[in-house]
């Protein structure tokens, strides 16, 4: 096929602009289907007559779904994202095995074995407090 000859008439333009709109509608099935899925207040019910929709009328189901629930997606997505930060920063607490609490008093027991001067359990301190 020759390219070329086709250009004039924007076919390939046309083209561009098809494969272009498939990878959108295509993402946006896969940011519907997986805020579907993620939904733990909507039921297997409802969950399955969207999909229904979705397979049968994409196009339809595309925009019901981003009407319908469209002002909650940010706000899943924001929460389960909060969500994954809080379990990283838990694991890594736990991982380092130091609270605040212990940082304080590991300072301390430099303290008062004369590792460290005042001026410097305070910084410690501070640091261990986040402040």
């Amino acid at each position: 096929m020759n390219l070329t000859a086709s250009f004039g008439n924007g076919d390939i333009l046309l083209w561009m602009l098809e494969l272009f709109l498939f990878i959108i509608w295509f993402w946006l099935l896969i940011a519907i289907f997986g805020d579907l899925f993620r939904d733990p207040d909507t039921g297997g019910g409802v969950k399955a007559l969207w999909v229904v929709l979705l397979v049968i009328l994409p196009f339809l189901g595309i925009l019901l779904y981003l009407i319908v629930r469209g002002k909650g997606m940010g706000a899943r997505q924001a929460a389960q994202l909060q969500a994954a930060q809080s379990a990283f920063d838990d694991r890594i607490r736990s991982a380092t095995g130091s609270s605040a609490t212990d940082q304080i008093a590991q300072a301390k027991a430099l303290l008062d074995s004369g590792a460290i001067d005042q001026a410097e359990f305070a910084k410690l301190k501070a640091a261990a407090l986040g402040s």
